[in-house]
């Protein structure tokens, strides 16, 4: 009987699809999904009166609005505006606010271009405007029950960017901003500070006794010290903000700034009050009067967007000239070949290493400056190491920025690496306390390890590649590393197995005359114990032989012995020629002695 039963009901079903009766799944909160083309067939067979028709036609509205707004961009807005008025506002306005609001609480940095959204659509439809600084009111609120923090820097953020586009008045921030700090709290503290800078420069413009009574209150916050050292460094962060006038964070960008100052519609609401934010609004309801309401929005949309096509058409007729412009100027660009702009990139190198404090300052004011994103490293290398040869004595305060920069970036080393063998083979022509303060500060360069070692393979230490300038470098160099590492430590590195290509010139083993050059000299700089491997190296020689007399008497190959010996250990370049002659005027005086003794 039960699959009889379900035979009629397919039946019955079959039929009432052959005669258009159409039904609507009511029971899931989400509606079912239906085609696109099936929907528009399914609108044409209904009856445009009817509650199923209102429905399809809300769950289209619903899913039109979350796809505008979740698809709005910097570059797409203006194109996507009349596509928002296309859609039925007056009727989706409570869709309109939820899909807004869920779209800045998952992406709270889009909060800018949502509310240039809001303010163009705020201008031609109020209640919209009005209905969501409600609905933003009322969640801020709940959160800051809750002790939300997160929640209440996303909702802070918004109405800050509502201020900012002039839908909400500056007084709801300044009243929102007293709120947070009458009875601080680290979080509570850390909300203010961030609304603070978003919302600081339109406070500034609009109400600027305001901002220096909140400003105050930092400052006041800030001397009582009651919150701990995070909360300390955030308000420090944010003075330094208002020092550089909100630099870093505009009201509103050139590209969001799409309503005029005459068209606004700014909305008065009180943080303390009360508002009905009409939560019916989101669901669907039957409207006997659809068709009315369908029509008085077709004539309201006709107006809106006749005057705004007529703005795009000028503006987009703008935007093409400005582009025929850009073009002009791209094929017209003048090449400076008089090297005005990295003089003027140097100087302002040098005058910002020379007004910093310290060198972590001066590195920040680099970073976000004059090297930003790591470019002009050859001229930060080069100015680095002027400004440190200029002084009177070495300062520790340019190694110390040279440090930072080499172990900041690889370009910024490669750069000091170029300029260590630059000032190696331009030391002839610098002063000696200009030598010595670079030689020190590449030293302190090296014993950090922010410079490879491999920058010495530059230096040939022979008589024939050296000069005395050179070798002044050389001396202060290896006496630094000594002084800042220890002989001990500066030994075992350079004698590492890894650095011996590198170290080829430095310490030559080729012929044995540029070994005992590079031997006598380190010795007498006070450095002779990294010789040492090269003094075995020496040894290890094959020596050539010495041309001696021949001698009958023992006692003569005794002191030839010793005088042979004694010329050999001795590190000076004597000839062989000189040894003999010396050796044979010992033994023939010698001989006389021998004499007398036999004749007693």
């Amino acid at each position: 009987m039960s699959g009889g039963k379900d035979a009629d009901q397919i039946v019955m079903e079959d039929e009432k699809k052959d005669d258009n009766m159409v039904t609507v799944d009511t029971s899931r909160s989400g509606g079912i999904y239906i085609p696109p083309f099936r929907l528009k067939q399914m609108q044409q067979a209904m009856d445009k009166n009817s509650k199923e028709y209102q429905r399809l036609m809300w769950e289209a509205l619903k899913k039109s609005l979350n796809g505008l707004v979740n698809k709005v961009s910097v570059g797409n807005i203006r194109n996507l505006i009349p596509e928002v008025f296309q859609e039925n506002l007056l009727w989706g306005k409570g869709l309109f606010c939820r899909s807004i609001m869920k779209s800045q609480a998952a992406a709270p940095a889009h909060t800018n271009v949502l509310c240039a959204l809001v303010a163009v659509v705020n201008t031609k439809i109020p209640e919209i405007g009005d209905l969501l600084i409600k609905r933003v009111l009322f969640n801020f609120k709940k959160s800051y029950k809750k002790r939300d923090k997160v929640m209440l820097l996303t909702y802070a953020k918004f109405i800050a960017h509502l201020i900012n586009q002039r839908v909400a008045h500056e007084i709801l921030g300044l009243k929102l901003l007293l709120r947070l700090l009458t009875d601080p709290t680290h979080d509570s503290v850390e909300v203010a500070v961030c609304f603070f800078k978003e919302v600081g420069k339109a406070l500034e413009t609009l109400a600027p006794q305001g901002f220096l009574i909140i400003q105050e209150q930092f400052r006041t916050i800030l001397q009582e010290g009651s919150l701990d050292k995070r909360s300390q460094y955030i308000i420090e962060g944010l003075f330094a903000v208002i020092k550089k006038k909100f630099a870093d964070f505009p009201d509103v960008i050139e590209e969001l700034d799409l309503v005029e100052e005459d068209e606004q519609m700014t909305h008065e609401l009180d943080l303390d009050e009360d508002y009905d934010i009409k939560r019916n609004l989101e669901y669907f309801k039957f409207n006997p009067n659809f068709a009315e309401d369908m029509e008085t929005y077709k004539e309201l949309r006709a107006e809106i967007l006749g005057d705004d096509e007529s703005e795009e058409g000028a503006a987009s007729e703008e935007g093409w000239e400005n582009e025929q412009q850009v073009e002009e100027n791209k094929q017209e660009k003048v090449h400076d070949m008089t090297g005005e702009e990295v003089t003027a990139l140097r100087k302002n190198i040098y005058l910002t290493l020379q007004s910093s404090k310290d060198h972590e300052e001066a590195a920040h004011k680099l970073c976000s400056g004059p090297c930003k994103d790591y470019t002009n490293g050859d001229h930060l290398a080069a100015m680095v190491v002027e400004a440190c040869a200029m002084s009177k004595t070495y300062v520790r305060y340019h190694g110390l920025i040279a440090e930072r920069f080499c172990l900041l970036n690889r370009n910024f080393q490669a750069a000091f690496e170029d300029e260590f063998s630059l000032q190696y083979q331009l030391a002839y022509s610098l002063e000696t306390s200009k030598l010595r303060n670079i030689a020190r500060l590449f030293a302190h360069i090296l014993q950090c390890d922010a410079l490879p070692w491999e920058v010495l393979k530059c230096i040939k230490l022979t008589e024939q590649d050296t000069t005395s300038a050179s070798r002044i470098f050389i001396k202060i160099l290896f006496q630094e590393l000594a002084e800042l590492m220890g002989l001990a430590k500066l030994c075992v590195r350079i004698n590492e197995p890894v650095l011996q290509p590198y170290l080829a010139g430095l310490l030559p083993r080729d012929t044995a005359k540029n070994t005992r050059f590079a031997i006598n000299f380190f010795t007498s700089i006070g450095l002779g114990g990294l010789t040492d491997e090269l003094r075995e190296h020496l040894e290890q020689l094959p020596k050539q032989p010495l041309a001696l007399p021949e001698v009958s008497d023992s006692d003569e190959s005794d002191s030839d012995g010793s005088s042979s010996s004694s010329s050999s250990s001795s590190d000076s370049s004597e000839d062989s020629d000189s040894s003999s002659s010396s050796s044979s005027s010992s033994s023939s005086s010698s001989e006389p002695k021998k004499k007398k003794r036999k004749t007693r």
